[in-house]
């Protein structure tokens, strides 16, 4: 089966399915309005369509100049070893240095960083910057970023 690859915003019942299929929905609990709010606002987007349907996609939170961070790289499981999340992966690479962009960092699920290295990413080195903000879901009254 073909498979095509593009750089639209996918329906949001398609995406929602798709993040679904991840698992990851367990702990963010993302309606599907806010996951369509998410991926609006990415800067660089790659899907995967086999027949129409969407079966992998990766996408690009960047300022366009400096830095660029990849997320969100999905392939449902199905269609997974078939060469499909290389191909999202070097499209978003592809689009990182024809920008230009000077640090290109990678939020990837736990396992999957040997896909990753086979890239050309490496691992951040134990006292590398950079941490992470955990949080209880958002309240009803919190603002964008979860605060008060």
């Amino acid at each position: 089966m073909a498979v095509e690859y593009r750089n639209d915003i996918p329906g949001r019942d398609a995406y929602f399915a798709l993040f679904e299929s991840t698992g990851w929905n367990r702990e963010y609990g993302m309606r599907p309005e806010e996951l369509r709010e998410a991926i609006r606002g990415s800067w660089h987007m790659v899907n995967a369509y086999a027949d129409g349907k969407l079966v992998g996609s990766g996408r690009i939170i960047s300022d366009g100049v400096f830095h660029a961070l990849i997320v969100d790289v999905i392939v449902l499981p199905e269609f997974q070893g078939q060469g499909v999340g290389t191909a999202i992966t070097e499209r978003l690479l592809a689009a990182c240095r024809a920008a230009r962009l000077r640090d290109v960092q990678l939020f990837c699920a736990k396992g999957n960083a040997p896909f990753y290295r086979r890239l050309g990413f490496t691992d951040r080195d134990a006292g590398a910057p950079g941490m992470d903000y955990r949080q209880a879901a958002r309240s009803a009254t919190a603002g964008p970023s979860g605060l008060r």
